[in-house]
This record gives C-alpha cells, structure tokens and sequence, in this order.
C-alpha cells in the first residue's frame, strides 16, 4: 500500500492506495495521525476510493485515527470507498461510526460543519 498526505484548508488529507492491510503500513499511518494532532489539526479526511481491500488490521488502524481525532474533539471522514470496501463498513457496522462522503470538497464540507 502507498500513501500521501497533506493539509488542506486545516484538514489533514490521507490519500490511501492498495490493500489497506494493517501490519505493513499501519504504525506508520498512526504515527503520522499522531502528528498532525500534535501539530493542532483536528480535522481528518481520509481518501479511501483506491483502497480495494482492507483486512482486520487495516479496520484497526482506521478506528486508531478517528480514535485519536476524536480526543482533541476533532472527526474523521472517509472519502468513495469502492463498492466493495463499502459492504465491509456496512458488515462490520463501521458505516455508522463513520461519516462517508463522495469527493473532497464534500469530505472538508462535513467537517467545517460537524
């Protein structure tokens, strides 16, 4: 899996690609989450339309960050999953922790107003 990442408008933008599979990448997302809380952002919108499988881990890594967005009072939203990612959030009941947007500019969208 690759990844990139930027600030947007105070909004930590994570762009994933590949398998989000927890153990290869995983510590390092966190840590970069942990960054940018640490650097005052408290808004975090994560592209996900790339990702075309996510194992446990990767689930995992995903609840880590909203978890520590979520302790400064801040939010996470995911950005187009694929249909298939889409029925795992739905199986696992993650789509209703998580707000799930279509595009960017939505994703910041929702989160200026949440």
């Amino acid at each position: 899996m690759k990844y990139q990442h930027q600030v947007e408008d105070s909004v930590f933008v994570l762009t994933l690609l590949g398998d989000l599979i927890g153990e290869n990448r995983g510590p390092e997302l966190m840590e970069l989450a942990n960054e940018q809380v640490n650097d005052g952002i408290k808004l975090c919108a994560i592209d996900i339309s790339d990702v075309r499988f996510i194992n446990s881990s990767g689930i995992g890594v995903l609840i880590t960050i909203l978890t520590k967005f979520r302790n400064v009072d801040g939010e996470v939203v995911l950005i187009n999953p694929s249909e298939q990612v889409k029925k795992l959030l739905i199986i696992t009941k993650l789509n209703a922790i998580f707000t799930i947007v279509d595009t960017k500019e939505e994703a910041i969208q929702e989160l200026y107003n949440s």
